[in-house]
C-alpha cells in the first residue's frame, strides 16, 4: 500500500498542507501500517524539500518507508547532471518514485522529444538513481490512454524500467477515463508479456478508481498507490482507505497490520481535521453515515441480527452502527436508539408509540432529529416522563442587530425567564444576534447552574425550507455546542431564522444541565405560583 497523499492528494482544489501538516498526516499513515508515504517533489517544491528534511530527524516511522517523487531526467541532459535528479538524490529517502511518459503523443507534444529518447530517460535516471543506493519505483503517467494509442511502444517503456534496475512500475490512469474491464484486460496483458512487478494508480474521473484499483489487484498488480479519503485534482484519487478495507475484509489479503484496521475510521478523520476538509459522512467504511439506518423496516431486521443489513461489522474498522429516527421509523428503530442514548424502552409499546407519532407530527412541521441526538434524547425523555423537562420557563427574548457608522456590526440579545421561583433578565454581546441570546441565556442561568459558563456553540447550521414565500418559508436550525470535553447537536423550527435558533439553543442548555446531573424541578416549580399563572 503506498499513499500518495502528501503529493497527488494535496493537488485537491481548495486543499493545503504545511510542513508540520504533512508530518502530522505522515504519522497518521504510519500508523495505518501502509509500506510507503510519498512526501512530495523535494527540489521542485521549496514546501516539499523541507518536508525531507525535517522528516530525518521529527519521524520516526514503524512501518512505512518515505518516497520522494520527482520526474526522469531532461531530454538531452545526463541523470548525474540534472538538478532534479540531484534534489531526488539530496532527499535522503530510500525510495524514489518517477513519473515518466509511456503515452506516444505526450512523449511528442508535452516533452517534445523523440520516442527513443523518451526511452532513454527512463533507462538512465532509473539506473542512475538504483546506482546510488535507492530503490526505483517508476509512475508510468498515462499509461492505459498510451496503452490503447500505442501497446507496443507502452510495454518497451515498462520493459526499459525493469531492464534499468527499477523494483516495479505502477501503471497509471492519469485521466481518470478508464473502466474496470478495461483496467482488468490491459494490466493482464502487462503482467504476462514483461517481467515488471506492477502497480496501480487511479483517479476518479469516471467515479471508477476503487473499482479500477481493485481490479488491478485481481489481474495481478501487487502495488497499490491512493490517497487518503480520496483526496487528489479534480475528482480525487483512489480512496486508499476504501481500498484497504476492501482487500483486507473482501478478498483476505493481508495489506496493512490486522490490528490497525480498527483504527482506520480514527484516522480517516484524524486525516481531515489536519486538512481542514469536513470528512464526507457517505465514504464507505469510515463515514458517519456507513452503517446508519433509517427505514423501520431495516430496523426491525437490524433488533433481530445487526447483519441482516450490513456488509460486515463496524467495529473491525473502527466505526459504529447508527439508528436515524425519522418520519420513516418504525418501533424498532425508536426502540434502538433509545438504547444508543441509553434509555430502555423495551417493553414499553405505548411510549414508543407516542415518541413515533411526535416523530412524524415534528418532522412534518421542519424538524429532523437524523443530526440532532440530543434533542431526539430531550423528546425520548419527556415521553418517557409524561411531562416536558424544563429547568427555566421564557417569558421573552429580544434581540437587535445595529449597524454602525464605521462599518462595525454589534448585537445585542435580552432573555426575561423563570429559573427555580425568581423572574431573571439578562444582556448578552455577541458577534451576531444568536450568539448575543446565547450568552444572555447562560449569563441569566449562571448562578444558579454555574456549569454553564464552559459551554460553547462550536457549530451553526441553516436551512431554509421548501415554501412558497421565499424568504418566509420555514426555516430549521441545527446546533452544536460542547462542554470542552463531548458535544450534542439539537435542533430548533421557526418561522425565522433567530425563532428557530432560541428553540435550538433551549435544547441545547437543558441537555447540558441533565447531562452535568440536574434534575428538573417538578411541573410548575420554575416559576412561583403566582407568576406561573401569569406565564
Amino acid at each position: 500500500m503506498y499513499d500518495t497523499t502528501l503529493r497527488d492528494g494535496v493537488q485537491q482544489e481548495g486543499l493545503s498542507l504545511s510542513v508540520a501538516d504533512k508530518l502530522a498526516v505522515a504519522r497518521h499513515l504510519d500508523a495505518l501500517g501502509v509500506g510507503f508515504i510519498e512526501g512530495g517533489w523535494p527540489g521542485a517544491v521549496p514546501k516539499d524539500t523541507e518536508f525531507f528534511r525535517r522528516a530525518r530527524t521529527e519521524l520516526d516511522l514503524e512501518h512505512a518507508q518515505l518516497a520522494a517523487f520527482g520526474a526522469t531526467r531532461r531530454a538531452g541532459v545526463q541523470a548525474a547532471d540534472d538538478p532534479q535528479v540531484a534534489a531526488l538524490r539530496a532527499s535522503g529517502a530510500p525510495v524514489v518514485t518517477l513519473v515518466a511518459k509511456s503515452h506516444d503523443r505526450h512523449v511528442e507534444l508535452a516533452l517534445r522529444t523523440t520516442l527513443a529518447e523518451n526511452l532513454a530517460m527512463w533507462r538512465d535516471t532509473v539506473g542512475h538513481l538504483v546506482a546510488e543506493g535507492q530503490r526505483v519505483f517508476v509512475d508510468a503517467e498515462h499509461f492505459f490512454d498510451g496503452y490503447l494509442a500505442n501497446p507496443a511502444y507502452a510495454l518497451e517503456c515498462v520493459r526499459a524500467a525493469v531492464e534499468a534496475g527499477a523494483s516495479l512500475v505502477a501503471l497509471c490512469d492519469t485521466n481518470g477515463g478508464m473502466l474496470p474491464d478495461q483496467i482488468a484486460d490491459i494490466v493482464g496483458e502487462v503482467v504476462s508479456s514483461t517481467s515488471a512487478r506492477v502497480g496501480i494508480h487511479c483517479h476518479d474521473d469516471s467515479g471508477c478508481a476503487v473499482a479500477n484499483t481493485l481490479a488491478a489487484v485481481t489481474a495481478g498488480a501487487t502495488h497499490v498507490q491512493g490517497t487518503a479519503n480520496g483526496y487528489g485534482e479534480r475528482t480525487g484519487n483512489a480512496n486508499l482507505f476504501t481500498v484497504v478495507a476492501n482487500l483486507q475484509l473482501k478478498t483476505a489479503r493481508s495489506v496493512i497490520p490486522g490490528a490497525a484496521l480498527s483504527d482506520l475510521t480514527r484516522i480517516a478523520h484524524a486525516v481531515s481535521e489536519v486538512a481542514n476538509v469536513a470528512p464526507h459522512a457517505k465514504q464507505p467504511y469510515v463515514g458517519l453515515s456507513a452503517f446508519a439506518h433509517k427505514a423501520g423496516l431495516h430496523a426491525s431486521a437490524i433488533k433481530a441480527d445487526p447483519n441482516l443489513y450490513q456488509h460486515v461489522e463496524p467495529s473491525t474498522v473502527g466505526n459504529d452502527m447508527r439508528m436515524l429516527v425519522s418520519e420513516m421509523a418504525g418501533r424498532a428503530s425508536i426502540e434502538l436508539k433509545g438504547r444508543a442514548l441509553g434509555h430502555d424502552l423495551s417493553g414499553n409499546r405505548e411510549v414508543i408509540s407516542r415518541i413515533a407519532a411526535r416523530v412524524k407530527e415534528r418532522e412534518a412541521t421542519g424538524y429532523t432529529y437524523e443530526a440532532a441526538d440530543a434533542s431526539f434524547d430531550l423528546l425520548v425523555r419527556n415521553e418517557m416522563a409524561g411531562a416536558e423537562q424544563r429547568f427555566f420557563v421564557l417569558e421573552t427574548w429580544r434581540a437587535i442587530v445595529e449597524h454602525r457608522a464605521d462599518g462595525s456590526d454589534f448585537a445585542e440579545g435580552t432573555v426575561k425567564i423563570y429559573a427555580k421561583g425568581e423572574r431573571v433578565i439578562a444582556t448578552g454581546e455577541g458577534n451576531g444576534p444568536v450568539n448575543a441570546l446565547d450568552r444572555a441565556l447562560r449569563i441569566a442561568l449562571a448562578p444558579i447552574y454555574p456549569e454553564l459558563a464552559c459551554l460553547e456553540l462550536v457549530d451553526y447550521k441553516v436551512r431554509i425550507l421548501e415554501g412558497a414565500h421565499g424568504s418566509d418559508s420555514v426555516t430549521r436550525v441545527l446546533v452544536e455546542t460542547s462542554d470542552g470535553h463531548t458535544s450534542w447537536s439539537t435542533v430548533g423550527v421557526g418561522e425565522n431564522v433567530i425563532s428557530a435558533s432560541w428553540r435550538a439553543l433551549d435544547d441545547a442548555i437543558t441537555f447540558a444541565l441533565l447531562k452535568f446531573g440536574y434534575v428538573p424541578p417538578p411541573r410548575g416549580a420554575e416559576v412561583t405560583d403566582q407568576e406561573h399563572s401569569a406565564v
